[in-house]
């Protein structure tokens, strides 16, 4: 069952405008995880000009509960605001990637980890305590090549939250129809996604034809390899709450509806 507000687990690292507590409970909690043994599991993200939101999202990640040692690698993506010094008070690991693109930082993620699993996360994010785990277990059984979860949307413009609300069981409903008209890859997201790293680098890691979204081929090649199926968690614990920015910059919820609609019917 979807909540209709936002629990309040994920609004506690939202509602914080003190960015330097933000980090230092994120550096805090990294230290954690590190549990000063080689990392089992590597969280890449990319990021863009993401001061408004890389702190908190970190914090999300780093406050995670797992038995597992996990490293976070920031991709910073030529970032020309206070993105570097954030992940820096965060005590994360971040790399420089001047080449502009979504695909090439992924990739530039993934080589640089060194965890036996990758989980995929964007720095608009946040993350509930048990993300890791219920994301990376699945991937302890080898029939399964790749984990992929569900999300719900943050307002920041005018839509609110019971909107969203409504809209997301549409969505649902949606990627459950694109696995028998299309393929269940095209419902694999970058932010909630996770897969063993030596199978994501066989496979020549994100790179894809074009036309092609990156999250969704290298569920698409892991699959073909025949290195299993893909795995949807349904844990509502796993549930990852992101920001509709990317829904506002098309328009708002009923023009950016119609465009995610071609762009999904046209996705390969």
């Amino acid at each position: 069952m979807r909540s209709i507000s936002i629990p309040v687990e994920i609004l506690k690292y939202r509602s914080s405008i003190d960015a330097a507590q933000i980090c230092k409970l994120a550096a805090a909690g990294y230290k954690n995880l590190l549990k000063d043994s080689p990392p089992e599991v590597s969280i890449v993200m990319p990021a863009y000009n993401e001061e408004d939101n890389i702190a908190q999202t970190l914090a999300s990640l780093c406050q995670n509960k797992t038995t597992r040692s996990v490293e976070i690698i920031v991709v910073n993506n030529n970032s020309r605001d206070r993105t570097q010094e954030l992940i820096d008070a965060c005590g994360v690991k971040s790399i420089f990637q001047p080449i502009q693109g979504i695909t090439v930082s992924r990739n530039a993620g993934l080589a640089e980890a060194t965890g036996k699993y990758i989980l995929n996360a964007d720095a608009d994010s946040i993350y509930p305590q048990n993300w890791i785990d219920l994301m990376v277990d699945p991937l302890d059984d080898n029939r399964n090549a790749l984990t992929y979860g569900r999300f719900a949307l943050i307002p920041t413009g005018n839509t609110g939250r019971l909107t969203y609300f409504f809209y997301e069981y549409i969505a649902e409903f949606s990627r459950w129809i694109n696995k028998f008209i299309k393929d269940e890859a095209v419902n694999v997201y970058g932010f909630n996604s996770g897969f063993r790293r030596e199978q994501g680098l066989s496979v020549d890691s994100f790179n894809h034809p074009e036309g092609t979204n990156e999250d969704g081929w290298m569920a698409l090649k892991l699959r073909n390899k025949g290195y299993g199926r893909l795995y949807l968690v349904k844990d509502i614990r796993a549930m990852v709450w992101t920001t509709d920015r990317r829904i506002e910059l098309d328009g708002g919820l009923i023009q950016g509806t119609v465009k995610r609609l071609k762009r999904t019917l046209l996705k390969k």
